[in-house]
Order: C-alpha cells, then sequence, then structure tokens
C-alpha cells in the first residue's frame, strides 16, 4: 500500500507554489483539492521522484496521467459547486476523478479499458472515495443518469460528441479538447435545449477518445 509521506507533501506543495498557481490556477477550491491528493498514488513507484513535477506520464494500454498544470486548468473551467452531478469521460488513472472527489462532487466515471477502471477502482477505496465507476463507451456517456451539471472528457475528442452534449442539463458546462494531433480546450454552455455557447482557451495534447471501442 502507498504512502504519503513528508516529503511527498512537501514536494506537492512546492508543484502547487511554482507551477500550478504561475499557470494562472486561482480557485482556492481546485488548489486544496490539488494539494490533498497523493499523484504518487497513481503512478508506478519507479515514477515516485518526477511525480510532482508538471509533465504527462505514461501508465497501462499506451495511456497517460496528463500534467498537473492541465489537471488543474480542466477543473478550474468547470467551475463547479459542491454536490454538483459531474461526468467524467476517461478514468484512466483515477487522478483526475480523485480531484472531483476532493471538490465534494457526485462524480460518474467512465473508462473504456478494464484494466484501468479496475485498477482505478482499487485506488478509490485505498483513499476511501466512491465515484461511480463505469467500463464502457466514453461516447455515449451514461444517458440513464443524466442530465449532469457538468461533463468532462480527458481525452482528446475528433469532433464533439453529440450524445454527450444532450446529456448536460440546461445551464450546465462541458469541457471537452477537440481536435486530431493537437486539440483546442473547449469550455460549451447549454443555453437551452437547443443552443450551446462554446470558448475556447488553447491548445493541448491528449490522448484520443476512440468511439465503439472497449477492452
Amino acid at each position: 500500500m502507498p504512502t504519503d509521506t513528508l516529503r511527498h507533501k512537501g514536494l506537492r506543495k512546492g508543484m502547487i507554489n511554482t507551477l500550478i498557481k504561475k499557470v494562472g490556477i486561482t480557485d482556492e477550491k481546485v488548489l486544496n483539492a490539488m494539494n490533498s491528493v497523493p499523484r504518487h498514488f497513481f503512478l508506478d513507484s519507479s515514477l515516485d521522484e518526477i511525480a510532482y513535477e508538471d509533465r504527462a506520464l505514461q501508465i497501462m494500454y499506451d495511456q497517460t496521467i496528463s500534467q498537473p498544470s492541465t489537471v488543474a486548468f480542466q477543473t478550474q473551467l468547470l467551475n463547479v459547486s459542491p454536490r454538483m452531478k459531474v461526468l467524467e469521460i476517461g478514468t484512466g488513472s483515477g487522478y483526475q476523478t480523485a480531484i472531483l472527489q476532493a471538490l465534494d462532487l457526485r462524480v460518474y466515471t467512465i473508462e473504456r479499458h478494464k484494466g484501468l477502471y479496475e485498477k482505478a477502482e482499487k485506488m478509490f477505496k485505498i483513499l476511501n472515495i466512491h465515484p461511480q465507476c463505469f467500463h464502457g463507451d466514453g461516447y455515449k456517456g451514461l444517458p440513464g443518469y443524466a442530465p449532469f451539471d457538468r461533463i468532462l472528457v480527458t481525452c482528446g475528442a475528433p469532433q464533439i460528441p453529440q450524445d454527450l452534449l444532450l446529456q448536460l442539463k440546461i445551464g450546465g458546462l462541458m469541457v471537452i479538447p477537440v481536435g486530431d494531433k493537437v486539440q483546442k480546450m473547449l469550455r460549451l454552455t447549454r443555453v437551452n435545449e437547443k443552443e450551446f455557447q462554446q470558448e475556447e482557451f488553447g491548445n493541448y495534447t491528449f490522448v484520443p477518445m476512440l468511439e465503439n471501442k472497449t477492452n
């Protein structure tokens, strides 16, 4: 079982002060959540020394855990309040999921790789957090649990999945990177049943979001 030592806590605090704040993360709730979740728990022990550097790192199935500044930025864009119902597409290592849980949200998360899904669930038990986890196709979302206050997509979609848009509440937000090799970070607000407002927040590179594929 991993341990969160004083050294790890110091590295995490340093990450917040020297990296996260300097890229424009000002939401104290997000900063506190980033400080409370031990990122090294979600990585192979061989990566312990670099767990709190601002870099994306490899996990299973050629997937990555996003760099901390990207996790913080996407989380800040969600503009959440406690007890909001949030759908996360791409559980991955579970790190972003744990950040959302630290914000006192009702989190539903989907992962297409069964091995990642199972590994993340084990870590959630260690951390004593309880997101609703699903193994499935993120493009389809979770229509049986909709509508959601917020939807967060943590992989690069070639286009905006229409099924996900329809699972947003009126007034709800979706944060999603859209594009092929390089993605634009978009935030979509559902204005009414048919209208969505779109904002852009720079270029990013994520692993691709694949439709109709689970394993």
